[in-house]
């Protein structure tokens, strides 16, 4: 493992760190993804097996992904901005900066001392003890590893929740983030207690009308390179409106769109009230389109990152295929 420069604790001293404390609040980024909730509620699960009090935060007070809700202590998750406790200490978990952490910066200013844990690398560092390693497949296997560290029992909250984070973020161990590490601590969960098979019919295999609705939208928006290197689509307001989707109804487009062969890249748009939310996919090695997202106002990793789009959907549609097209040019991104 890789860690950031500023990371400054291992996760023995993290978790020994943790020891001095006994009420903690915990959140993670805006749009919480598997890998944020997953890793969020299975490091609360561990706390609380060692006497601590833990309460999950949500950074913005929009509804969880009802196919996140199997999660266990998931039902139990509080909008930041209805949060009123002290607490000892703030983790923040799958997330890098304040600005990610929503309504969840105050509590985490408020409280007495600050802990990261993370897998997005960035320069700069918002807590005391910071360990974030960019080499890890998901933040759920750090959360795995710190449990081990804490020196709790693993129970079947615990793995379940970090199988989740770490099924999600390597796209089912297909992604080219999953290492051998990941399959070994996967049958670590696995022989705790965590079920593969939920979890995937839960994440995978509850698709609405709605989202193959979107999906045919998707594709019959679709837009190629004339190089072949990538594909764009995108989904409007009134397409959510007249199929009555939901933003959970999109997720699964993004990875249609990534398995057009040929393509490196994928980018998936889709417009709200005010601003237009991408999603980007690579595949292969050599493209970061995460340095694609940071232009555009959002994050993430070399192979799957996303943004918000301060403008129409049509002006997104008039600029981003040129922001693609960028990733390519003087063959760079090429293998």
């Amino acid at each position: 493992m890789a860690t950031t420069p500023q990371t400054n604790v291992t996760l023995a001293e993290f978790a020994e760190a943790l020891d001095r404390f006994e009420s903690f609040a915990l959140c993670g980024h805006v749009s919480p993804d598997g890998d944020c909730l997953g890793s969020q509620l299975a490091l609360a699960h561990a706390l609380r097996a060692k006497g601590k009090r833990a309460v999950c935060l949500l950074a913005h007070d929009d509804a969880v992904d009802k196919s996140f809700l199997f999660l266990p202590g998931a039902n139990e998750l509080i909008p930041a901005c209805e949060f009123e406790s002290d607490v000892d200490a703030f983790i923040a978990v799958d997330v890098p900066n304040l600005e990610r952490l929503g309504d969840a910066a105050r509590v985490h200013e408020s409280a007495g001392a600050h802990f990261t844990l993370d897998h997005h690398a960035v320069e700069s560092c918002m807590a005391e003890y910071n360990y974030v390693d960019p080499d890890a497949p998901a933040t759920g296997m750090l959360a795995w590893r710190l449990i081990g560290e804490m020196g709790v029992e693993p129970t079947f909250e615990m793995a379940q929740c970090c199988y989740l984070a770490l099924m999600t973020d390597t796209g089912r161990f297909q992604f080219q983030n999953t290492t051998p590490e990941a399959f070994a601590l996967a049958g670590e969960m696995v022989s705790a207690g965590a079920r593969p098979e939920e979890c995937s019919q839960e994440i995978y295999q509850r698709r609405s009308a709605a989202s193959l609705g979107l999906e045919g939208v998707m594709l019959s928006n679709m837009q190629v390179a004339s190089s072949g290197e990538w594909a764009l689509s995108y989904a409007r307001l009134d397409d959510f409106e007249r199929l009555g989707a939901v933003k959970a109804d999109a997720e699964p487009l993004i990875d249609v769109l990534r398995s057009l062969d040929g393509i490196r890249v994928a980018c998936m748009l889709r417009e709200q009230e005010d601003v237009v939310r991408g999603s980007l996919r690579a595949k292969g090695d050599g493209i970061d389109v995460a340095a694609l997202a940071r232009e555009i106002g959002g994050g993430g990793h070399k192979a799957a990152a996303g943004f918000t789009y301060k403008g129409s959907i049509d002006d997104a549609l008039a600029e981003i295929p040129a922001l693609l097209d960028g990733l390519f040019a003087g063959g760079e991104g090429k293998e």
